[in-house]
């Protein structure tokens, strides 16, 4: 049924067609409506049987979720930013217990200085925590990636984030294709946890494990990821059969089978790309898109298929790996290790900045003459920064850097409000 609606009641909905048992959370912005949604909806009874549970923060949240997942609830979380990195641990302990749990990250950034917009550094901080990793392009994707979602983690007994960009997707209204009940039943199986705390039959989940045996414990967790490959592609494939519609995957190409210069990323930049390839190719261009769907595991033979016949790279990310550059490229490199391919590191949208089609155009023309450096920060204002770093070098009690240059921004944008308003008519 198609609906117009925010995306965070989209992906609630969804949520709630998996017929969780279990739903814990604590609210940050700007994963907060997908969860007061979802208890709403038990308050109400149209989710039942299911437990709303009330914690006092996100680490707490996780932990009730590794509690539910034990005793063989079907469980679901949500989070993001610096709630993801307050429940940093027991993220770590729900992957290595093997608990299917399903949570959602409504990106953003991390502080400091305090940002509360939408950029990667938050899901990408647990990349190596040993959840799987989705990131949605859409509204769209994000509702369909969480019935997903549940199918493939419960069927390896791993947990997964289904990321989705905040406030860009989350608090953004668009028209949606809501599955029935009936078509959610036919595609996701009633759970039948692979370990659950029973009192008649009682079981040890957490034990302590030495040296003999922790590496092999933590290579199942490795080697479950690698399954998660090989199942994903059959899972979309169902997934398409049952709804209608093509979701979800490892990765995705756009107008790629001729391109020269190809672009990846991963969310919901991905429509401007594809935006300013359209335009692009209209004028004569090679340009292709490589969506990256699932970032971990990534997929390598994947992502190397799709570029081989490339001439250069450009990897745009909503990250940056401090003192190295990119998180995403990394990634991709290692794909290209062997074939004699440019990559090119672009961060950009730290912090919300927004990502014009202006500036993507600008970008890509200068890509294509490999006319740009290896890492690249899109539209970084360099003369505040060298001035603040003026500072630093002229006198040792140079004062907080983030506030200086917030107020040399405002400075900038004064003069040119005064230079606008002495040459107006």
């Amino acid at each position: 049924m198609l609906k117009q609606m925010e995306g965070s009641r989209a992906v609630a909905e969804a949520v709630a067609l998996c017929r969780p048992e279990v739903i814990c959370a604590y609210p940050i912005s700007p994963q907060t409506h997908i969860v007061e949604a979802l208890g709403e909806m038990v308050k109400e009874g149209v989710l039942a049987p299911c437990e709303f549970i009330n914690v006092e923060s996100e680490f707490a949240a996780m932990s009730v979720a590794i509690g539910s997942s034990a005793a063989g609830a079907r469980t679901y979380t949500a989070t993001a930013s610096q709630g993801l990195l307050f429940m940093a641990e027991a993220v770590y302990n729900a992957s290595g217990l093997g608990l299917p749990i399903v949570m959602t990250v409504a990106n953003r950034a991390i502080g400091a200085p305090i940002n509360i917009w939408n950029d990667h550094t938050d899901a990408l901080s647990q990349r190596d925590s040993g959840w799987l990793q989705m990131f949605a392009e859409t509204n769209q994707e994000a509702l369909d990636l969480h019935i997903q979602a549940f199918r493939l983690a419960e069927e390896l007994s791993l947990p997964i984030m289904v990321c989705m960009d905040g406030f860009i997707l989350t608090h953004a209204y668009e028209r949606v294709d809501m599955p029935t009940q009936e078509q959610v039943d036919a595609y996701l199986p009633r759970y039948e946890p692979r370990q659950v705390l029973d009192p008649t039959e009682p079981v040890s989940i957490g034990a302590m494990v030495g040296p003999e045996a922790f590496m092999e414990v933590r290579y199942l967790a490795h080697a479950k990821q690698m399954e998660a490959l090989k199942l994903i592609p059959g899972y979309a494939a169902e997934f398409r059969e049952v709804f209608g519609r093509e979701s979800g995957g490892l990765v995705h190409t756009y107008k790629a089978d001729d391109a020269e210069t190809m672009i990846v990323a991963m969310g919901s930049v991905l429509g401007t790309i594809k935006d300013v390839v359209d335009e692009m190719r209209d004028a004569g261009h090679k340009v292709g898109v490589l969506g990256i769907t699932l970032f971990r595991p990534f997929p390598i033979a994947q992502v190397r298929a799709a570029l081989q016949g490339a001439q250069r790279v450009v990897v745009l990310e909503k990250s940056l790996a401090v003192g190295l550059g990119g998180i995403l490229a990394t990634n991709v490199r290692m794909a290209l290790s062997a074939l004699p391919i440019d990559v090119y590191t672009v961060v950009a949208g730290i912090g919300g900045r927004p990502i014009t089609k202006r500036s993507l155009h600008a970008l890509f023309r200068k890509a294509e003459k490999d006319d740009i450096d290896p890492v690249t920060f899109l539209d970084l204002n360099r003369e505040v920064v060298e001035k603040q770093l003026a500072r630093e070098r002229a006198a040792r009690r140079s004062g907080p850097a983030a506030e200086a240059i917030l107020r040399d921004i405002g400075a900038q944008f004064g003069g040119i409000a005064a230079k606008v308003a002495q040459e107006a008519p």
